[in-house]
This record gives structure tokens, sequence and C-alpha cells, in this order.
């Protein structure tokens, strides 16, 4: 990767941490404005790759490098959604939210989808990768117990693959980097 400054387009602490695990240095900004709500809407490669975008122009346009392309720096946002026949859920919205959405997920495949985007400039590429998670049967103490554990509600589908003793998926086809929260393999290939 050329040796320009990046900024990740992030308040995610588990991207930040992938990226750091895998080596790159940045520095994040936090994109401003309301995040365009998808929950609930049918999921499409298209309307992920949108919000994925939208992060990186809005800190694009927040940077002092605008206009400047020799100087400006490499944007990277991201965007997951988690899909269940085919919808978006997002972060819970409280507990009970969260228990529904894991008892909704229970014994079932679901996909967990993220859009990735770079950004030098005029220059904008996005990437998607896909990764399908089965979980095993739960049974609400389970359910119960992993909450009051993990407290997961900042996390888009309720639950977090990487929460110590997470043993809810029984199957991952596909990067778990991708849904942790960063897609590395579709991020190397278009940096």
């Amino acid at each position: 990767m050329e040796s320009k400054k990046i900024i990740l387009a992030s308040a995610s602490p588990r991207r930040r941490e992938i990226l750091r695990e895998n080596g790159i240095d940045f520095e994040v900004v936090v994109p401003s404005g309301e995040e365009k709500n998808i929950v609930g809407e049918k999921y499409s490669e298209e309307l992920v790759n949108e919000c994925a975008i939208a992060k990186a122009k809005s800190v694009w346009a927040s940077t002092q490098f605008v206009g400047a392309s020799s100087t400006s720096p490499i944007i990277v946002s991201c965007d997951t959604v988690v899909v269940n026949d085919g919808t978006i859920i997002g972060k819970p919205k409280d507990r009970e939210d969260a228990v529904n959405i894991l008892k909704s997920l229970s014994g079932k495949t679901h996909i967990v989808a993220s859009s990735v985007c770079v950004m030098k400039g005029d220059d904008v590429k996005v990437a998607h990768e896909i990764t399908k998670v089965t979980f095993r049967k739960l049974n609400d103490k389970e359910i119960q117990d992993y909450i009051d554990r993990c407290n997961p509600l900042d996390k888009a589908g309720s639950y977090g693959i990487q929460d110590e003793g997470f043993d809810f998926a029984i199957k991952v086809e596909g990067n778990i980097d991708n849904v942790i929260g960063f897609p590395m393999k579709a991020f190397n290939l278009i940096v």
C-alpha cells in the first residue's frame, strides 16, 4: 500500500482493532451527520455500498485536504449489516429487542454483509463481502446470560462473534473478520 495518510471513517473499536492487527497505521475521524437508517429494509449490495460511500464522503468533506490531491489522505469506511430472512437487522434498541433478535437467529443461518470503501480524492472504490453464520438452537437462559455477560447492545445482530465464551455459532462460511466488523479480504482487493 502506498504511504499516504490513512483515515478510518468509523467510531467502531472492532474496526480499529482489526486494522491494527493487520499492521495498518491510521487516524480516526468519525463521520458527521446522521447515518442512513436501513434497518428493516430488504437487503441489497447496492444499499450497503451506498452507506459505506456516504461515510467516506462525510469524512472527506470534513478534512482539510479537500481539493489538494497530492496531499489527500486515503479515507477508509465500512458498513456492516446482519441480514435475517432477506431483511436487514440492526443494533438492538434495548435488552428486550436484543433477546428478540437472538431468538430470531436461533437455529438458523443468517448473513453478515459488509461494504468497504476506499476513497483517494475523486477515486472511489467499493468492495462487498458476505459471510454466512449458522447459530445452533438457543434457549432463553443462554440468551439472557449472554446479554448479561457481554452487553451486545452496540452490535448489529445483538452479538459479537469475538466475545469471550460466545458459542452460538456452529458454522461460519467466509471471513470471520467480516463478522467482527471489517472485511479485510474485500479491503485488500481495492487498496
